[in-house]
């Protein structure tokens, strides 16, 4: 249940209301239309004869004037705008309100204009018919400029709420893609098992020294990735090593087919870096690079700063580079879709092509600092990580 606002809260939001209006750019905007005023009105009245210092000093005169009833009426109209804020009235009397507050200001603005021009001794009587036609016209002036105010604060408030809405989209999308990506790991992770497993199960009956050496790497994958599978953030050490686990694994059924190298500096690994886009990045070059070709290939995975301060992670193979699928597979489109999700503008993935052969994949995002996972704790007797030979 939401507390009801305090008196603090009422006077915040009144503050702010009236703050709104009366702003610098408002202030200058008011000071250049006194100013044509006064001009247009020094222009009119000045006479051949008269000297240009005389009339220096009246276009002053006329300025000053002009300036006390225009701010007069902008600060009794942020007054009006920090009362409508605390009664709520509905939109014909709101705008009542403010034709009375342009009122006040205008008349209160003639008052000070002929206050400040005839104090103390007040010589010059004060005409009735003088107090009628400067507040009529200030008002009608008032009124419209009011209106306009009103327009652009409508204007920027839309701008502000259609912000706010492609904010929230793109951050229900990001949810919605990261929703997408724990049921995908729900679907790949199980087949990877049930594969290497399978795998494991054979080589025990012909090579039992392999098989237990392909198991040994099964439970260090299982130990570096299971804590991360639904985890929304990731840093890149942690990724990596998911990723060399993997390779091990497939590198052991693959034989002498998979080589591979990891080159990323340590002091990245604690970059944030989304969960599973490096292991996408190679099991698509896996599958389409290198499973391909008899002879296999090699895998390059590095990291980096580039020249513009983000963070690059690269996946290079020399398979068979941009033959048959091409690098346009539904992982490859999800990657870019979370990375624009997650990072607007400043997070891509490109791909291009490798010489002599092969594809680089590039995933550029910005440099963002993660706090390390804490280390899995291991009971005694657990079985050692491999040493990975790459």
């Amino acid at each position: 249940m939401t507390p009801p606002p305090t008196a603090l809260d009422a006077a915040t939001t009144r503050w702010a209301a009236f703050r709104r209006v009366v702003t610098l750019p408002h202030v200058a905007a008011v000071f250049y239309l006194a100013f044509a005023l006064a001009l247009s009105r020094a222009i009119a009245w000045r006479t051949g004869d008269e000297a240009w210092d005389t009339w220096v000093f009246k276009l002053a005169l006329f300025t000053r004037q002009s300036l006390i009833s225009a701010l007069t009426i902008l600060v009794c109209a942020g007054a009006a705008e920090a009362v409508l804020t605390r009664t709520r009235p509905s939109p014909q009397a709101a705008w009542g309100v403010r034709a009375l507050a342009i009122l006040i200001g205008t008349s209160a603005g003639a008052v000070i204009r002929y206050t400040v021009i005839y104090a103390p001794e007040f010589k010059e009587p004060f005409y009735w018919w003088w107090f009628v036609y400067t507040g009529g016209l200030w008002w009608l002036l008032g009124c419209t400029g009011y209106v306009l105010l009103q327009l652009a604060l409508a204007e920027l408030a839309a701008k502000e709420r259609l912000a706010q809405a492609r904010l929230s989209r793109e951050a229900l999308a990001a949810q919605q893609m990261e929703a997408e990506l724990s049921a995908l790991q729900a679907q790949i992770e199980p087949h990877f098992l049930f594969n290497t497993l399978a795998t494991v199960k054979r080589l025990y009956d012909v090579a039992p020294g392999r098989g237990r050496d392909m198991l040994t790497s099964l439970i260090a994958y299982l130990q570096s990735a299971l804590p991360g599978m639904r985890s929304q953030r990731a840093c890149l050490g942690d990724e990596l090593e998911r990723v060399r686990h993997y390779l091990a694994i497939l590198q052991m059924r693959m034989g002498d087919r998979l080589r591979f190298e990891i080159d990323a500096p340590a002091a990245l690994h604690d970059a944030e870096m989304p969960p599973m886009v490096i292991a996408t990045l190679v099991e698509n070059a896996i599958k389409h690079g290198l499973s391909p070709l008899p002879e296999g290939g090699r895998l390059h995975i590095s990291a980096r700063i580039e020249a513009d301060g983000r963070l690059a992670v690269e996946v290079l193979d020399d398979g068979r580079g941009f033959v048959g699928a091409g690098g346009s597979g539904v992982g490859l489109a999800n990657t870019r879709a979370r990375l624009l999700a997650l990072y607007g503008a400043q997070g891509s993935l490109s791909l291009e092509a490798a010489q002599p052969r092969g594809v680089l994949a590039r995933v550029c995002l910005p440099l963002r600092a993660v706090a390390p996972e804490p280390a899995v704790a291991r009971a005694p007797g657990t079985v050692a990580e491999p040493v990975v030979v790459s």
